[in-house]
């Protein structure tokens, strides 16, 4: 593990991940420090949801186990929130529907 100071309930998996897991479900306006910077959730967050830990270009790697787990859609802060609305997943198909979709005929 990295000697990276972040808030108790964030942790990096990997030395090389460029983001960070939940550990517990955060309310809206906690603060939080990743890398020594504070940051303030932008919205409710669920256990095991990601934070990017430095700033990633859109279609740079998301880096979690040590792995790419996908690509940035979008260019993603430091801190930000990493989740379906900026990340696609390079090996496996979404199976989310665009808006105005529906499933059947």
């Amino acid at each position: 593990m990295e000697n990276s100071k972040h808030s108790s309930f964030l942790i990096r998996i990997h030395p090389t991940d460029n983001i960070i897991v939940l550990a517990q479900s955060v309310p809206a306006g906690s603060p939080y420090q990743v890398d020594g910077t504070e940051y303030i959730f932008e919205q409710d967050l669920n256990l095991g949801h990601k934070v990017a830990s430095q700033a990633i270009s859109c279609g740079g790697k998301i880096i979690k186990y040590g792995v790419s787990i996908g690509s940035a859609l979008r260019d993603i802060k430091a801190g930000e929130h990493v989740h379906l609305h900026n990340i696609k997943s390079d090996y496996l198909p979404t199976y989310t529907l665009d808006e105005g979709s529906k499933f059947g005929n």
